[in-house]
């Protein structure tokens, strides 16, 4: 039998006692399965005991005939009031991640910063989580690493738009908006698509022509060619205070596949009309980080003029809530197990 070590191994490993190297290879097999366990783990719902894949689950709301909501989360305690909450899938918003560490959406937190954050997100909850994933944080080549990162951390889904590094987030007014060429982008989401392991991990395409101000025909275009790319879904963003050029695409697109939506700015319109223009999926954004943002303001600003604690009490929630969020009754159970008794 032809051996897969290297000659130089052989040479080396032929000079130690064969218990050693033996014991040497056995317990790097070990470390290698355990690996694929941690990695397996992540992508399962282990907590909840359920044997549906996160990608899988992803790929299910998408591709479900029902309208499907996921919200946004930007750390592991915002994650899991999210699931508390009923949604079903979570939105990794890069705007809200880079806000909570104070800096700006252009991509001055690195990717690793990012991926290091929704490892924490995705760990503390059941449910799958969809990266905004900003350009892939580079070229193809920057983007499938990318992939392959997430996938070993158990996140569902990339999200990533077709502008040029580094980005400007689209909600900016008066901005320069530059995107990358169709064949650039098609050929990056053909990298990722080709570079997952797992089947059902999703590429959600972000088409930012509108945001670009380039209007329908490029849109279309565009999302088309992502498509034929190798998208699980497209993501149609606009910044208008009405869904007009939502409705535009949508009629124009005619159900070629899954569409998401970001409301923010035409948050007034219904949700049935979503529903009724053929919709896949919304995604509400950023809202947890606003609404702690504007919790901190109050609190901070009523504890600096009245000095005392005592007339914010009803504005915070308990210490013990937040241990309960944490999940420490499952450390004193563990140290009940596995602590010396005395």
């Amino acid at each position: 039998m032809t051996s897969s070590f290297s000659k130089p191994l052989l040479e080396i490993l032929s000079i130690l006692p064969k218990q050693t190297w033996n014991s040497s290879l056995t317990r790097g097999l070990t470390q290698q399965k355990t690996s694929v366990g941690i990695r397996q783990c992540r992508n399962f719902s282990c907590h909840s005991g359920s044997k549906k894949r996160k990608t899988t689950q992803l790929k299910d709301m998408l591709t479900s005939p029902d309208l499907e909501f996921i919200m946004e989360a930007h750390n592991g305690l915002s994650a899991k009031i999210v699931q508390e909450a009923g949604f079903k899938g979570l939105w990794g918003s890069g705007l809200s991640i880079s806000a909570q560490w104070g800096v700006r959406d252009s991509n001055e937190a690195s990717w690793t910063q990012v991926v290091g954050a929704v490892e924490f997100m995705s760990d503390a909850t059941d449910i799958p989580l969809l990266l905004d994933a900003d350009t892939g944080y580079g070229n193809f080549n920057n983007a499938r690493r990318l992939v392959r990162k997430l996938e070993d951390r158990g996140i569902a889904g990339a999200c990533m738009e077709d502008k040029l590094f580094p980005k400007t987030n689209s909600l900016h007014d008066g901005r320069a908006q530059p995107l990358a060429t169709i064949e650039e982008f098609s050929l990056k989401i053909k990298a990722c698509k080709e570079t997952q392991h797992d089947p059902d991990f999703c590429i959600v395409a972000r088409v930012e022509a509108f945001i670009a101000g380039w209007g329908l025909e490029e849109a279309l275009r565009r999302a088309e060619a992502y498509r034929n790319a190798g998208a699980d879904a497209i993501l149609m963003h606009s910044k208008r205070k009405d869904p007009s050029e939502i409705e535009a695409f949508m009629k124009a697109w005619k159900n070629q596949g899954p569409v998401v939506i970001v409301p923010t700015n035409y948050y007034t319109t219904p949700t049935s009309h979503f529903r009724d223009m053929g919709v896949s999926m919304v995604i509400w954004a950023n809202h947890n980080l606003r609404a702690s943002v504007m919790a901190m303001q109050s609190v901070s600003a009523k504890i600096y003029k009245e000095q005392s604690l005592e007339g914010i009490q009803n504005q915070v929630t308990s210490v013990k809530e937040i241990f309960r969020l944490q999940n420490d009754q499952e450390l004193v159970e563990a140290e009940k197990k596995y602590l010396p008794s005395n």
